[in-house]
Order: C-alpha cells, then structure tokens, then sequence
C-alpha cells in the first residue's frame, strides 16, 4: 500500500470517528468553547499525520545542528551539554551586586547577567535630576568604569560568560567591561558574553531609547564591527523578542516583530560595509517563555526555521553559524502574580521546561517575588534550582528535540512558521523594521494584543489561579527586599571622588575626540572606550553623544 493510499485510508477513519464523536456527544460542553491560543490559532480536536503530510521532513525539520535547525543548532544539544544558567541579577550598589553574583556561582550558575538601574539605561549618572528616586532600584547603578571594576571584583572575567541587558549606553558599558578585563589581565579575544545592543525594540516595547533611530543603528553596527575585529567570541547584539512580548504581544508577533529587527540590524550592518558572515555568527537573540506551554515549545522551532531561511536565502549567508538563530530565554515576568506567590515556583518550572524542550541555550528563571519585590536570596535560589530539576532529574535532556514529530507541535511550528512570515512581509512592504515603528504600526499591534489579553482576564475568560479564580485570604508579605535611598548618596559620593582623583585633561580630551568622531564616519566603540578609561563617566559620555545626535520623542501609535 503507498503512502498516498494510507493517508486516504487514515483521512477515511477520521472523518467516521470525528462524526461519531459528534453524534455521541451532542451536549458536549465543547461546543460552548472557542479553542484559540494567544496567537489566534484554532486548536484542532485531534492532530493526526494528515495535518503533516506535505511536509518534507529535511527541508522542513532536518536534523539537529543542520539547516533549518528546526530542531535544534547542536547535533547533540543537551547530551553534550546543558544550556548556561543565566539568571538576571544587579540592584542598589556594584558591592551589593558584586555579593549577589558570588552566591549565585557559588550555588552552580554558569554565566552571569547584568542588570542596570534605569538612570544608567537611559544614559544619566546618579547625582542628575532625572536619578532622583530611581538609582539601583531596577539594577545595578553603574556610572563610570570605578562602578565596574568594583561590580566584577574577584570574578575571573576569562572563567565566566556575561550577559548585559543594556542598549542605548550598550557601547558604553561594553567598553567598561573590556577596560575591566584589561586590568585583571584578561586578553579581550578571550571575553565570552552578550551584550543585548537591541535598540528597535526599545522605541516599541521598552521605552529606554536616547539617541534617534539613525544614530542608534549607527552604534549598534560600529558595536558589530569592532567585536568582530577585536571581541570575536562575544555577541554584540541579543535581538530581543522578551519585552515585545512582555509588552502584550502574541507569540508570533514575538517572532515576527523580533526576526523583523534582526533583519533590520543585519541590513544595517551590510550597508556598512560589513560582510554578513563576518558578523553573522555572532548575533544572538532572547524570547520569552509565557504560559501556552506547547505554543512556546513551538514558536522557538518556528523561530530557527524562519531565521535560518532568512539568512541563507535572503542575504546569502554560506556559514552556517550565520543561519543558527541561537538564543537566550527567560521566563514571563509579566505573568507572575503578587498573590498567591508561591504558584509563580509553578508557572516558573512550567515556562523554564518549554525553553528546554524548545532548545534554548541559555536560561533565566525568574524568582517567586519579583511581582512584590527585588528577588530575595531564599527565592533566587528555588529558581535556580528549578533549572538544575530539569536539567538533573527530569530526563528531557537525553534525547534532542523530544517533542518533534508530535503532530500538533508540527503543526503549531508550521502556523507560528507561516503567520510570522505574513507578518515580516507587511514590514518589508513599509520599508523595513525602523520605517514600521516610526509609523507606528508595531507599537499599535502590541498594544491592541495587550488589551485583549487583559479584557480575557477581566472577563473570567482567561483563567489566572488565585487572581480571577481560585482565590485565597492572604497575609500581607513582609520581610521584602528594597534598596534603600541612601544608596544614591552613596554613588553621588563616589561620583565625587572619581571627578577629583581623575586627570581632566585627558577626559576632556577623550570626550572632544568623541564628538569628532561622531560628527565624522570613523567607529564609535573606539573614542568610547578611551574615554571610559580617562574615568569618563557614562552621563558625560551620553551628553557628548546627545549634543551631536540629539534625543528621540516617541510619536504616537496609528489611530
């Protein structure tokens, strides 16, 4: 029998069953449901092979380590080695900080990730009006290259890998990081980390812009360049789908939106001159992991094939480190719950496994309290854990890809696959990433997503344990960790010293030299770091940039 008359056979039974099941179950409370996941894509009853049968399996899964990397960007994936343990830490103080990272290694965390005060991201020192009531409460307060070399204190920067959620300022931060290794000794070829450099999505989704789009692209791609020359193990960008989707967006808007950018970015680079595998293998991308188990699985694989089509066929990738979408995830923020709390260990473990099964390579679970405060010790730990119980206990490790060829999950990929790439097209159509968010389009999309999930909730018709259903009379949490005020006057303090024990000279120098070059075509990274190491401070070396580049104001959305 040929496998055209076995799936008529197959399409045969399942219509006889389906009708039976319909004739059997007239009250069905089924009928009274929509089955529709946060993208809008129906879910079928039952999946069968009928809803893979034009697949071709190599052009469309392959094999692990091979193109399209649907199924995963090393041949033996976790078998070889477990993805890094990332977990995103920085408040108040570099001392602070600098303790919060020893504890973390000290409990097996494999790679560090930084996170920044909001005055450091948007480019301010401590002591400006726009700090007040802000220095260290989101992250670690960072104002000159004194804050850094205390922040990575007794950390071999050869030993560890770093992540840096930072992006206007990234150039900035990055340079005090290669000042940092330096000083310890380090050679910068052997620097491995990530800086996350994903401006686009910050004029979308996040909010931490400076500079105008044209300018900022400018950074990014001089970031490109230099790494590639002087950093080549690090990622000079994280091509970030996170806080899209943390903004309100959909899975596949995620993927769409996230991919949309990178080909922006690699757009960018190319009319820089830039060869597209000199810098191809080195970016890097980070998505989030929601609720929707099997739809995260899926968006993940979607992702790989889409992006691995991208390059190759698109911009004529031939490495094929280039076509590898290789990414970090951390789990939803936005979906854990102030009350309650100790469900999000729950949602946590649930969202950690789908960036497992869906092959991440690196990961960050978030901490139980982090909806009611800054994570404390006790709640770090259970979520790092949590990543050691999947990658120790659980088995899910032994095998690559162990979901693929489940025909829902093929059949969800190819959806997510598909409406993604609708998506990008109407990008391209507006003339690319950048021109789609200066007219809003994005921005509208994400916020009209956003306000129907939440009307969902509001409704009763999303169901979120223990706030619209399942509730529960709770004592008010006590003991939560804050920054105290005072750790501004700290910095301010610091700040100070820095100013008087440096040589003015040299930082005036260093900074006129700055904005020569960024009224010229020369590579930014380079007069940046000379001033990080005169003791420039960030805010200085942002005011340089904003006098050439001038600030950004948001537009609205579309109407």
């Amino acid at each position: 029998m040929s496998d055209t008359d076995s799936l008529d056979m197959l399409a045969k039974e399942f219509r006889a069953w389906a009708k039976k099941v319909e004739e059997k179950l007239p009250k069905n409370p089924e009928r009274l449901k929509a089955f529709i996941n946060t993208s809008g894509i129906p879910i079928e009853r039952l999946y069968t092979p009928l809803d893979f049968k034009d697949g071709d399996y190599l052009s469309v899964l392959g094999f692990p380590g091979s193109f399209p990397f649907t199924r995963g960007v090393q041949p033996t994936m976790y078998r070889g080695r477990h993805w890094t343990m990332r977990q995103y830490a920085g408040f108040a103080s570099a001392e602070e900080s600098n303790k919060r990272y020893k504890f973390l290694l000290e409990h097996g965390q494999t790679g560090l990730s930084v996170a920044f005060d909001l005055p450091t991201q948007i480019g301010y020192d401590s002591d400006h009006e726009m700090a007040l009531g802000e220095v260290g409460k989101v992250g670690v307060a960072i104002d000159s290259l004194a804050d850094m070399e205390t922040l990575f204190d007794g950390i071999p920067l050869d030993k560890v890998s770093t992540s840096m959620t930072i992006n206007a300022p990234a150039a900035i931060l990055l340079a005090m990081y290669i000042a940092v290794a330096e000083k310890q000794g380090v050679p910068v070829q052997d620097l491995r980390g990530t800086i996350q450099n994903d401006i686009l999505k910050e004029y979308s989704s996040r909010g931490t812009y400076i500079f105008p789009p044209k300018p900022s692209m400018r950074i990014v791609t001089d970031i490109f360049g230099y790494c590639s020359k002087h950093v080549p193990q690090w990622n000079s960008i994280s091509i970030s789908g996170y806080h899209i989707r943390e903004a309100g967006s959909t899975a596949v808007q995620e993927v769409a939106f996230t991919l949309a950018n990178g080909v922006a970015y690699v757009q960018a680079a190319l009319d820089a001159g830039l060869p597209v595998d000199t810098f191809g293998p080195r970016l890097s991308f980070f998505f989030n992991a929601h609720l929707d188990f099997l739809e995260e699985v899926a968006k993940y694989r979607a992702a790989r094939r889409l992006w691995g089509r991208i390059m190759k066929e698109r911009f004529s990738a031939k490495d094929p480190r280039s076509m590898m979408i290789r990414f970090h995830t951390q789990t939803a923020g936005c979906t854990l719950t102030a009350q309650q709390p100790l469900n999000n260990i729950v949602r946590v473990a649930f969202q950690a496994l789908a960036a497992v099964l869906g092959g991440t390579q690196s990961l960050h679970t978030n901490s139980m309290d982090e909806a009611l405060c800054l994570p404390s010790e006790q709640a770090v730990q259970i979520a790092l854990r949590t990543q050691q119980l999947i990658a120790h206990e659980t088995g899910v490790c032994d095998t690559v890809d162990p979901l693929g060829g489940a025909y829902y999950l093929e059949k969800l990929t190819e959806e997510i696959h598909e409406r993604a790439a609708e998506y990008i097209s109407r990008i391209d159509e507006m003339g690319g990433a950048a021109s789609a968010i200066e007219k809003g389009f994005i921005q509208k999309e994400i916020q009209e997503s956003a306000y129907r999930y939440q009307r969902e909730i509001e409704n009763g018709e999303r169901v979120v344990v223990g706030v619209n259903r399942f509730q529960a009379e709770e004592e008010k949490p006590t003991n939560l960790l804050r920054v105290d005020p005072s750790v501004r006057l700290s910095q301010i303090e610091k700040l100070k010293r820095v100013r008087a024990e440096r040589d003015h000279d040299r930082v005036t120098k260093t900074l006129a030299d700055l904005k020569s070059c960024a009224e010229g075509k020369g590579n930014l990274m380079i007069p940046i770091l000379a001033a990080v190491k005169a003791y420039a401070t960030l805010g200085e070396i942002c005011d340089t940039l904003r006098l050439v580049f001038g600030e950004y104001q948001q537009v609205k959305t579309l109407g």
